[in-house]
């Protein structure tokens, strides 16, 4: 069943709203915008989390509602409600035409549709029984305490959710998706005598259940987990100060995401709040440094078949050997900058707006072998794991700590360190990457990145990358 179809059964059939209706409700209520949809939502959404030896707790959500936009110029009218009704409607309709007042508009063109489909449209809730999923948890727990003694606590959560979304045009142009999501965490406490230390691991995407419940699968999760936490009880205070940091593949990408993505979304450049401002066609990042932001990556969490505003998502090259030449657009910003929009206007439910939003933001591969990049540091710090962060997005300077982290001595990995965090910003870091390496490789689907109190599923990747002469916050002393 496709999404137009599974779409017109939830909003049309059961919900008793009329088609043709609705699409005169809009037309009515953005006569004269620049631009405007209705947005229609169901979701529904499950959480169960495990702790101390037991089922800690278990919760599912179903959520309905509509969001009602008029765009005039830069400014915009929305609406929202929980209640499917055509009265409903009619008054977020008077509610946003206050924006129109005066304004006379030409209504952008629609989005181009797509056929592609980048994930399962099934529904990842019912498949799996609840008793099955409680079985499931208990069995992470088992397996993590019968592989070492120091194993003090063990949490694991599991979360789902199904969304359907279908968006009505004031021309009558209609697009839907279906959007399943599923994420698994595991955390592994480790105790040596009054040491503790933790470690984590998760995995999501679009997929099924089926996809993380099978033992080879939740079982590495475990033992990854397991081995961060006893990285830690060995680890040593982190030396302070300037010095060459290299960066793992996959995750560590949050980095490049946090500090360097946000200052490439069109709406800070467009306001020219963003570091990046005024800058394309420039050289901002080394040689050999290219940035993409792709939606199009099947079943990957950040992935959408078509963003908030209908338009398919893409693979936008944002840095090409080290040029600036593009930013990540929504309709509205591309409109007002006179550029195409990419694909990233997202939003985080049918009661917000969208915005310019990454989806799975990557560093492409270079030429260096990883063993390569590592032999060329006499004395470093090698970050293979980051917990959280903070960045200004005004001039991108950030603060990383470093879940897992190793000394580098000559050449050869060293000891583990704890504590050390990487302090710098965004736009000098990029001009500080004098390796890059050839294993490129994505999360592994855990990435919610926020932004104006709106929060949304991402990804990131990238090589193995050093950087020289980044400033390193540690621990030791004397």
């Amino acid at each position: 069943m496709t999404a137009i179809a599974t779409t017109d059964d939830l909003f049309f059939n059961q919900a008793g709203l009329d088609r043709g209706r609705v699409e005169g409700m809009v037309d009515d209520a953005l006569n004269g915008a620049d631009d405007g949809e209705l947005y229609l939502e169901y979701r529904q959404s499950e959480s169960l989390a495990w702790d101390d030896g037991r089922l800690k707790s278990a919760g599912f959500d179903t959520a309905q509602g509509f969001g009602l936009r008029a765009v005039a110029g830069e400014a915009t009218g929305y609406s929202h409600a929980s209640d499917f009704s055509d009265e409903a409607i009619r008054q977020a309709g008077s509610t946003v035409r206050a924006v129109l007042s005066g304004h006379g508009g030409t209504l952008a063109a629609a989005p181009v549709g797509t056929n592609a489909q980048l994930y399962t449209d099934a529904n990842p809730l019912s498949a799996v029984p609840f008793e099955d999923k409680v079985a499931f948890l208990a069995a992470i727990d088992r397996y993590a305490r019968a592989k070492d003694s120091r194993v003090s606590q063990v949490s694991a959560s599991l979360t789902g959710e199904w969304r359907a979304v279908r968006l009505v045009r004031p021309d009558g142009r209609h697009a839907a998706d279906i959007r399943p999501l599923v994420r698994i965490n595991v955390s592994v406490v480790c105790r040596n005598g009054d040491r503790m230390e933790s470690g984590t691991y998760g995995a999501g995407g679009r997929v099924p259940y089926d996809a993380y419940l099978q033992p080879e699968h939740w079982q590495h999760m475990v033992d990854e987990a397991l081995r961060q936490a006893l990285v830690k009880l060995e680890a040593v205070d982190t030396p302070a100060g300037e010095m060459t940091v290299v960066l793992g593949p996959g995750w560590p990408g949050i980095l490049l995401h946090e500090a360097i993505g946000h200052g490439l979304e069109g709406d800070f450049n467009r306001k020219k709040t963003s570091a990046f401002a005024g800058l394309m066609g420039q050289r901002i990042a080394a040689p050999g440094v290219t940035v993409v932001d792709d939606g199009t990556l099947g079943d990957r969490r950040g992935s959408l078949t078509i963003d908030d505003e209908g338009t398919p998502t893409q693979r936008t090259t944002l840095i090409e050997d080290g040029i600036l030449v593009g930013y990540m657009q929504d309709r509205m910003n591309a409109r007002l900058m006179g550029v195409p929009a990419t694909g990233n206007g997202r939003r985080q439910s049918f009661a917000h707006v969208p915005m310019p939003r990454m989806t799975n933001t990557i560093m492409t591969d270079g030429a260096h072998d990883p063993a390569e990049i590592l032999a060329s540091v006499d004395r470093g710090l090698y970050a293979v794991n980051f917990g959280g962060g903070q960045v200004d997005i005004t001039n991108g300077k950030f603060v990383f700590s470093a879940s897992e982290a190793y000394l580098i001595e000559n050449g050869k990995v060293g000891p583990a360190v704890k504590g050390a965090t990487l302090i710098g910003n965004g736009p000098d870091a990029l001009t500080k990457v004098a390796m890059v390496g050839n294993d490129m490789a994505l999360d592994t689907g855990i990435g919610t990145c926020g932004k104006e109190g709106q929060g949304v599923p991402v990804g990131v990747g990238q090589p193995t990358l050093r950087l020289d002469g980044l400033t390193v916050g540690g621990t030791a002393t004397g």
